[in-house]
């Protein structure tokens, strides 16, 4: 069955899985946030009130976009996969949150990629990765 020959490539997926999220996630949602400016990082920011975190929405902003763009483009890669993978998983989880709260936006997407990049937390990023090459 076609089935038994598919499941002897976890390793593929994990690529597949690690570059599609990793750059969809870098390209589409970080580099506009990363290229944005101080004004755009207090906008994002601004959203760590919710969980009483409201000083410095520039720095948690700044935060959000690195880790959308940068540990985006380093689990693509898969170099420090899984630390990369967390920080990646937390920023989704406060997206989520804002869209849950405030009810501007859907959740959904943020909830997806918060899946994605914790599937890849928890398993690793597998053999064809910078982590595996490099040790």
């Amino acid at each position: 069955m076609i089935g038994d020959k598919l499941k002897t490539y976890p390793d593929l997926a994990l690529l597949l899985l690690r570059v599609v999220f990793g750059l969809y996630m870098a390209i589409g949602h970080g580099w506009g946030k990363i290229t944005g400016g101080t004004e755009k990082w207090a906008e994002v920011g601004g959203v760590m009130g919710i969980v009483g975190l409201d000083f410095a929405p520039a720095f948690w902003g700044f935060m959000a976009a690195v880790s959308e763009f940068v540990a985006a483009l380093l689990v693509a890669v898969g170099l420090v996969t899984r630390p990369a993978s967390l920080l990646v998983v937390l920023t989704m989880t406060m997206a989520a949150t804002m869209h849950i709260v405030t009810g501007n936006g859907s959740p959904e997407t943020a909830i997806v990629y918060l899946i994605g990049f914790l599937a890849v937390a928890l398993y690793g990023p597998g053999k064809y990765s910078a982590d595996k090459i490099l040790g």
